[in-house]
């Protein structure tokens, strides 16, 4: 009875697993699904989206905290983002030896949790207007641009497996980053291809002269000078 139940339980997971046949994936027999409910999950409009996430941005960018330059960067924040979105979903479609392409509304929701982190955790340390390890200090609107553009290199690009696909999708991502902020805000298009990294790991603990720990090191997901300075933290760390 018991070793039923449990498989029961394993079939229900493994249909709930299941995606759309296509791309390598096959349907299972009707005879088994005849079993257990089916239900089909569609994408939420894109009205839906932006009024979900355009909430969650209006809740973190207090006016009380940050400038109106940066709370205007919402509506384009989220327009670029579904764009980006939307694109990828329709040019790199899964195929059997890259059955993974499958860009769902996780997907973007992971570009925008990135972008919180920041609006968030990162209010109390003045990220945005601090703007710490950055080279040249930047417009707090390109600022945001640079960091939606490597949020979307994070959730997209780690995704793909060929040079290729990366270069057709950092196409895309160049295309819609000068279509959707250029003309709104007035940049150049060498200003808009940002490469900023961002990591929550840079900052080291406190320590006192006789090698005791005074203070831990807080997580805070900001700005990286570059690829080479996460690669030596990184590897200090080890």
């Amino acid at each position: 009875m018991e070793r039923g139940i449990e498989k029961k339980i394993e079939n229900l997971q493994f249909l709930g697993a299941m995606m759309h046949p296509g791309g390598g994936r096959n349907d299972i027999p009707h005879r088994l699904k005849r079993h257990f409910f089916s239900i089909n999950m569609t994408p939420p409009s894109q009205r839906s989206i932006e009024n979900i996430y355009g909430k969650i941005l209006e809740a973190l960018f207090d006016p009380k905290k940050y400038s109106q330059d940066v709370i205007n960067m919402r509506p384009l924040l989220i327009d670029a983002t579904v764009s980006i979105w939307d694109t990828v979903k329709k040019k790199l479609l899964p195929t059997p030896a890259k059955f993974h392409y499958t860009f769902t509304i996780r997907e973007l929701a992971r570009v925008f949790q990135g972008i919180c982190n920041v609006a968030q955790k990162g209010a109390k340390y003045n990220v945005i207007q601090k703007q710490l390890n950055v080279k040249e200090a930047m417009r707090p609107e390109l600022f945001m641009i640079a960091l939606w553009r490597h949020e979307c290199d994070r959730t997209f690009i780690d995704k793909l497996t060929t040079n290729v696909d990366k270069a057709i999708f950092t196409g895309m991502l160049d295309r819609i980053t000068k279509d959707k902020f250029r003309d709104p805000l007035g940049f150049d298009e060498t200003e808009l291809m940002t490469d900023l990294y961002f990591a929550d790991f840079q900052r080291k603990d406190v320590i006192d002269e006789y090698g005791e720990l005074v203070e831990v090191a807080p997580y805070v997901y900001e700005a990286a000078p570059d690829i080479e300075a996460i690669r030596a933290i990184s590897n200090e760390k080890l």
